[in-house]
């Protein structure tokens, strides 16, 4: 049987939040554990919660975590940030991501549209007439790169017949 789902929000009901803390919480620690079973990696979970419990959960124990913690401090400071993200340089990372996916996007668009401009004046629509001189240069270009194309095929296709 399949869950329906839950939508990503603060649970207002008090007796459903405590409940989904703890399942959500003994269900995380369950993948920490997993994941040190199946990697042959040290982890560790620190969950605190202010609402529900007075002492944080800590997994494997409060001393493994520790030890765990000290190590991690004592790694140089380049190897402990490599890959760290807080969640300012998380939101850098996405709006990065995110305004180049775009630009790659309007790159495309405008491809589209001015090749869609230049099979309008193929066509005899007269489109030409309304663009401007930049959008004219750029229709001239995509012109000249589509004849480069058809004249790199046609002797393509005569040396293969000569073959």
């Amino acid at each position: 049987m399949s869950r329906k789902k839950m939508k990503l929000a603060y649970i207002t009901n008090d007796t459903k939040r405590k409940t989904t803390y703890k399942k959500r919480t003994k269900g995380l620690v369950k993948k920490v554990r997993e994941l040190t079973t199946l990697c042959k990696i040290k982890a560790c979970a620190i969950i605190l919660s202010p609402d529900f419990d007075s002492q944080p959960e800590v997994w494997p124990s409060h001393a493994g975590a520790q030890q765990l913690l000290s190590e991690f401090k004592k790694l140089p400071q380049s190897i402990r940030n490599n890959k760290m993200v807080n969640q300012e340089s998380f939101l850098e990372q996405s709006i990065a991501k995110a305004t180049q996916q775009l630009k790659k996007r309007r790159k495309k668009n405008r491809q589209k549209d001015l090749k869609k401009f230049m099979f309008q004046s193929l066509s005899g629509k007269g489109i030409l007439q309304s663009m401007n001189v930049m959008d004219l240069n750029e229709v001239g270009v995509l012109v000249e790169q589509k004849l480069k194309d058809i004249d790199k095929r046609v002797r393509m296709l005569t040396n293969e017949s000569r073959s």
